[in-house]
């Protein structure tokens, strides 16, 4: 894993340290060798990005393989020898056309992926950014297919509904990060609280 400790503690220099959360997910054969294959040099992580603009719409993204209506957080992973910002503005700049500025550093997933007797052990890194400029349109075209900008209340109802009616646990899992970061964004500002069964999950370390 080059997403070392060390890089961590600085990004939490920077950006705060996260609500750290702990989760499991049951899959097939089919749905891990998925995963498996965004391990490119022994990658086992990636860094979701929960871009907000002013008018409190955050951008999502759409997959070719994503049902209709489903939509989620863009994300991705840094780069060997890439330091963590550039990496995360990189795949911002990809897969939505935007340039950011990173803000906060909402949550420290470990996630474990099974299918059995196989596992897949994986950290996403959830951070908050506002867009600076650049154009709502993904540049890579063969891995997004849309992006565009939803508000809250379209993120936390037909948007989950849709991923979690994919029956995906890959697709569950971006539907519960998504809103557990909705929450810690907006619950100090008088917005909105999504509670859905993520926010039961016991909070392991507060940010």
């Amino acid at each position: 894993m080059y997403v070392t400790a060390e890089i961590i503690r600085e990004v939490e220099q920077r950006y705060g340290s996260p609500a750290e959360i702990a989760r499991e997910y049951e899959m097939n054969a089919e749905q891990l060798a998925v995963v498996r294959l965004g391990m490119k040099h022994g990658r086992c992580h990636d860094v979701t990005l929960v871009i907000v603009d002013d008018e409190r719409n955050i951008v999502v993204t759409r997959k070719p393989s994503y049902p209709p209506g489903a939509f989620r957080t863009p994300s991705g992973g840094i780069e060997p020898g890439e330091s963590f910002d550039a990496g995360a503005k990189r795949e911002a700049k990809e897969e939505t056309g935007l340039d950011i500025e990173l803000e906060r550093y909402l949550i420290r997933a470990n996630v474990r992926f099974r299918c059995g007797s196989d596992v897949i052990d994986w950290a996403t890194h959830v951070l908050q950014a506002r867009p600076t400029g650049g154009i709502l349109q993904p540049l890579d075209t063969k891995e997004i297919v849309e992006a565009r900008k939803a508000t809250i209340p379209e993120i936390t109802g037909p948007i989950r509904e849709a991923l979690l009616a994919s029956g995906k646990p890959g697709l569950r899992y971006r539907a519960e990060l998504d809103a557990l970061a909705i929450e810690l964004i907006f619950r100090e500002t008088g917005g909105v609280s999504p509670r859905t069964e993520l926010m039961r999950v016991p909070v392991l370390s507060g940010g």
